[in-house]
């Protein structure tokens, strides 16, 4: 496919695009209506009354993760780029924190360390041998704070790496252009 060292950056780029692609192609039909509404106009209209909260969400990471809207739009973005795992692992951990019945705490947390943490997991995290091993050490005995350091790793990735993209994303610039767009003419109508 890429012959020379020449031709592999531009290789390589057109193989990001593709995938990227690919993705918002794959993962439409599975969103249903999320995946339609983060890339139409609907978003703005299903926002308009909270376009602030939108507006929000470029201050801060953790305005983004405090909303509602906020998460599912990010959560949207981030299937398009295949790393919605991180979101995913994060709230599970975070619902995980509101466990109060200690008989389901052990099975609750082998079950979100299967799925997320250990090796050649379904939807594995980004996280370094060491927080690895050390989450999995914690559940011999279970506590709402096991997950603690793979989930501080996890938000540092997306707070450092996805959310800047996501600001920056065509998806997220047109919905704020049409909530200052709409403001302002509502604005004027007044």
């Amino acid at each position: 496919m890429c012959r020379g060292l020449a031709a592999l950056s531009t290789c390589l780029e057109r193989a990001k695009q593709l995938k990227t692609r690919l993705g918002i192609l794959l993962h439409k039909p599975e969103l249903g209506h999320e995946a339609e509404s983060f890339s139409s106009s609907e978003q703005g209209t299903k926002l308009r009354n909270s376009s602030e909260e939108a507006l929000e969400w470029k201050k801060s990471f953790d305005h983004l993760l405090k909303s509602k809207n906020g998460v599912a739009t990010f959560h949207a973005f981030l299937k398009t780029e295949f790393s919605e795992e991180n979101l995913e692992f994060w709230l599970a951990c975070e619902e995980f924190k509101k466990s109060r019945s200690k008989t389901k705490l052990s099975s609750k947390a082998h079950r979100i360390f299967k799925e997320f943490v250990q090796n050649e997991a379904p939807k594995e995290v980004n996280i370094d041998h060491e927080t690895r091993e050390i989450t999995q050490k914690n559940l011999t005995a279970a506590t709402t704070s096991c997950f603690d350091a793979a989930q501080a790793k996890t938000r540092t990735l997306m707070e450092k790496d996805s959310y800047p993209r996501f600001l920056k994303s065509t998806s997220y610039q047109d919905l704020t252009e049409q909530i200052t767009s709409h403001s302002t003419s509502k604005r004027l109508h007044t």
